[in-house]
């Protein structure tokens, strides 16, 4: 499908009670292709109104989705995996359009998106409970699950689909409904993928879309009703603060995959290649924007130079380009405001005595580039090194001992991802014992799977998302007390 007609395909309205319908408001928002700058298309722009007509149409059709058969919310989710994989190209492009990510890495996921359907779809009809004598003899024990009700997803502009699918698989598959208000970035891939549950059979109501440019009014009218019973967020830790306050007063259920500040260890003893390899994927996947990316590149001195000339001539030969030319390595950073954050960091880096080994600017033209960069040589106090960069910029330093290694990556506030590669086995086992996050790669750049427990601790979250754990977020658990038989 050619890129007019595939824009054409995507529903603009607001999706509500199964169909595109304009804001209440009238108003519509521009969606921006950060390769050109130029607009992509224009969509429908929530109000409070149009939050609260979402969450009457969820509220509604509830009990019947939660008395729905499993094995037919099971399929609808396995002929929603099957539908989007058959138009894998066309949410591919859609996705390096709106986004900017390259078409290798758009396609993969698609299949990473879609895969969380058909994961959540196999979960469904496998959602248990257990019975028990009471040990004094005085009754039995019955203990079920049962959906926790309406739920509100979140969900950021770095991975339109699969932030999508991570949340509405599980809750759909609990028996859950579902307001999604995805990234004012890129609304375009959650608003076909709405139709795409459309076209398989959800039940209208079960399912509402909402891009808004105002999201602070839109969210907090939504929690403050106490029809909704759930929240669900991947995004910026401050931002989850706000919204674990919030849901404070309703006492709401609630996931949060926030910040991260992965650190990525390379010991003196690892496999160096590999080691290189690793660090392409955990730094440069996704043009760096991504929660997991590794943040800081800790390198044990006596490889350190080693290492990070391996790495620049790799990061120096990276082509950057619009995700739709096969020759680019790397697309553009989402938007202005996100390419200047990444330019503010190196910039103070270096005006503090750092050293650019390769790129370390802007892209001049249209669209909002940034050069992939190697920076080493950080003073302590840099910025770089305790904020999150999300962009494509690999800053390294330097640790001497083990002890010192482990403990400079445990050295943050966040806990999410963290990566090391060592060819010891003694060595894996202890450090990954010891490093503090929620996700430890061993002697792997990429630790995402469907079919694990995907979540962060300390300030990177609450709860997990994927793997038989993620469904659990989406269920109460209830105690029947019954007489003795």
């Amino acid at each position: 499908m050619n890129v007019p007609d595939l824009i054409n395909s995507v529903p603009t309205g607001l999706w509500l009670n199964g169909r595109a319908t304009p804001s209440e408001s009238g108003r519509t928002f521009d969606v921006i292709n950060p390769a050109t700058g130029e607009v992509l298309a224009s969509v429908a722009n929530a109000t409070p109104a149009d939050a609260t007509a979402a969450l009457d149409a969820a509220s509604a059709v509830a009990d019947e989705w939660a008395a729905t058969a499993p094995r037919v919310r099971a399929e609808i989710l396995r002929a929603a995996f099957e539908a989007v994989t058959a138009r894998a190209d066309d949410f591919a492009l859609l996705m390096t359009l709106e986004m900017g990510k390259i078409l290798p890495e758009s396609r993969g996921e698609v299949a990473y998106g879609a895969e969380f359907l058909r994961w959540f779809s196999e979960e469904a009809v496998r959602i248990g409970g257990r019975t028990a004598t009471a040990p004094a003899g005085t009754g039995e024990i019955a203990v079920v699950k049962e959906p926790v009700g309406p739920c509100l997803a979140i969900t950021p502009w770095n991975f339109p689909l699969a932030m999508g699918t991570r949340k509405i698989g599980p809750a759909l598959a609990a028996g859950c409904t579902v307001i999604v208000k995805p990234a004012e970035d890129t609304p375009l891939t959650m608003l076909l993928l709405a139709q795409i549950f459309a076209d398989v059979g959800l039940p209208p109501g079960v399912l509402s879309v909402l891009p808004t440019l105002d999201a602070p009014t839109v969210v907090g009218g939504l929690m403050a009703d106490p029809r909704l019973r759930k929240v669900s967020f991947t995004g910026s830790t401050g931002v989850g603060k706000i919204l674990l306050a919030q849901a404070a007063n309703n006492v709401l259920r609630t996931s949060m995959e926030l910040g991260g500040s992965a650190p990525f260890v390379v010991f003196d003893d690892a496999d160096l290649d590999k080691a290189v390899d690793g660090a392409m994927l955990a730094k440069m996947r996704n043009g760096g924007e991504a929660c997991t990316a590794a943040n800081r590149i800790l390198v044990q001195n006596g490889i350190r130079e080693a290492f990070t000339t391996k790495l620049t001539e790799r990061v120096a030969a990276m082509r950057v380009g619009p995700g739709w030319d096969a020759e680019s390595a790397i697309g553009p950073i989402i938007n202005a405001k996100q390419r200047g954050s990444i330019a503010a960091l190196v910039d103070e880096a270096v005006a503090a005595g750092a050293t650019v080994r390769t790129g370390g600017k802007p892209v001049d033209g249209a669209g909002f580039f940034y050069e992939p960069t190697v920076i080493d040589g950080l003073p302590d106090d840099a910025r770089i090194r305790r904020d999150e960069i999300f962009g494509p910029v690999a800053a390294i330093v330097g640790f001497d001992t083990e002890e010192q290694g482990v403990a400079m990556a445990n050295d943050t506030e966040y806990g999410l991802a963290a990566y090391f590669f060592t060819e010891n086995v003694g060595r894996a086992q202890r450090v990954a014992r010891r490093l503090q996050a929620g996700m430890v790669g061993v002697n792997r750049g990429v630790i995402s799977d469907p079919a694990a427990p995907f979540g962060g601790i300390k300030q990177s979250g609450l709860g997990s998302e994927g793997g038989s754990e993620g469904i659990e977020e989406y269920l109460n658990t209830k105690y029947i007390a019954l007489p003795p038989v």
